[in-house]
């Protein structure tokens, strides 16, 4: 089994599970001395979340842990286009029962454009899942504060936000 840490859109159940099937939650917890930024460059040419490695003891991502088999886990790789679009990065997530380790998926380097700004129903999606497993209050205002951007394919924006 593999246990996969979601702080983007995944963390949204319907759009991971409309990706790759059931997932099962295991706990929620936290990736000290990162920062989510809205930086990567997304397929549609908008900003996708990433848990951007700052160093800094204060910055910390909020996400849930899944776990799901391997064959679930390639499936998902290959939706956040592993290799190319992120890379897999095995972390220590900061639980209330202590430390988890867990794949997580971190922006390539190549795919980071600090100008970039998240489209409204991808932000949704991020700020609903946060709300749904709980996260800290203080840490899903921040996340409602992002400044974000209409998605000119209103079609688009329609079709992704049907899952909520």
């Amino acid at each position: 089994m593999r246990q996969v840490f979601a702080y983007g859109s995944n963390l949204t159940l319907a759009r991971i599970e409309e990706r790759i099937g059931k997932v099962a939650i295991v706990t929620i917890g936290k990736l000290e001395g990162h920062a989510l930024r809205f930086h990567k460059i997304g397929r549609d040419g908008s900003g996708k979340a990433d848990a951007y490695a700052t160093g800094r003891a204060e910055d910390e991502v909020w996400g849930a842990v899944y776990e799901f088999s391997a064959g679930t886990k390639r499936r998902l790789d290959r939706f956040e286009g592993l290799g190319t679009e992120y890379l897999d990065t095995e972390i220590d997530v900061i639980t209330a029962a202590g430390v988890v380790r867990a794949h997580a998926y971190r922006a390539h380097p190549d795919r980071i454009d600090e100008t970039l700004l998240p489209f409204d129903w991808y932000h949704r999606f991020v700020v609903h899942g946060a709300r749904a497993h709980g996260l800290p209050a203080d840490y899903i205002a921040a996340l409602s504060r992002a400044a974000v951007r209409v998605d000119p394919d209103r079609t688009r924006a329609e079709r992704a936000l049907a899952l909520l």
